[in-house]
């Protein structure tokens, strides 16, 4: 049965086969073309793990919403994990909150720069010159389907499979996976990004956008820039191997000296 909550685990016996893709950022198009590509490789039916930041930025925000959580209520064998701007959505959606202290520029959701902009567009919300953000988040709230919300609600911090571990920024390094702070599971860069030394697993992100797909040997980043109009990118953990799953098919992603710069939230 599909969730976008936490599960553990697969059936002794069964040969593990895990999908993941990286951050949406609204890009509608491209999922379906994710989708379509996992389809053709065989993986009907198999664990598909959603890295979280499904809205911002892109033109379809509503439409991966709507996507992904109508696979979950359909019973798909999809993991959907929070991500940052998932998190900054529902604060808005519930709060109206649009200031977040982890943005260290200062800027607010609604900033260009941020995305939550093209996402408000996406629900119809047109904006006077000067908004009151509660009444705007109210109008939101109306105009949202509840399914939406409920989505929202019900991501996954994370998902730990065999040696793996999925989510959406990374983890505090020699940190406890019980002890972590939520905040860093959506928002770490330093010291994840720099950190050489292994994981109890193979930590599988997103987040920090980079050109491609990057392994690292103990991280695997697979946020590759949709947000910024590059393609999105999918994975394929299976047997101790990792593939990035092109329109070619797989092509194996082994772990390099890599350096990735962080960028904006």
């Amino acid at each position: 049965m599909g969730t976008n909550t936490l599960e553990t685990g697969h059936p002794k016996g069964t040969a593990m086969t895990i999908y993941a893709i990286g951050d949406i950022h609204g890009q509608n198009g491209m999922l379906e073309d994710a989708l379509a590509r996992i389809d053709a490789d065989g993986g009907t039916g198999s664990e598909v793990i959603f890295l979280g930041d499904y809205v911002d930025r892109g033109p379809g925000n509503r439409a991966v919403l709507d996507l992904l959580s109508s696979g979950v209520a359909q019973g798909r064998n999809w993991t959907c994990l929070r991500g940052n701007h998932d998190q900054m959505f529902l604060d808005f959606v519930t709060k109206g909150t649009v200031d977040f202290p982890q943005i260290k520029s200062g800027k607010a959701w609604v900033h260009p720069g941020l995305g939550g902009l093209s996402t408000l567009r996406d629900y119809g919300i047109a904006l006077p010159e000067a908004p009151d953000w509660p009444e705007v988040a109210r109008a939101l709230r109306a105009a949202m389907p509840p399914d939406h919300l409920g989505f929202l609600q019900g991501l996954a911090p994370y998902a730990e499979r065999d040696g793996l571990l999925f989510v959406h920024a990374g983890i505090r390094p020699g940190t406890a996976l019980a002890s972590q702070d939520p905040d860093d599971l959506m928002w770490i860069r330093q010291p994840f990004l720099t950190a050489t030394a292994p994981h109890p697993w193979l930590v599988v992100h997103g987040h920090t956008a980079v050109k491609a797909p990057e392994h690292h040997g103990n991280r695997v980043n697979l946020d590759s820039g949709a947000g910024f109009g590059r393609p999105l990118s999918t994975a394929v953990f299976e047997g101790g191997e990792v593939c990035v799953l092109t329109d070619k098919g797989r092509q194996k992603l082994t772990p390099q000296n890599c350096a990735p710069k962080p960028t904006r939230p």
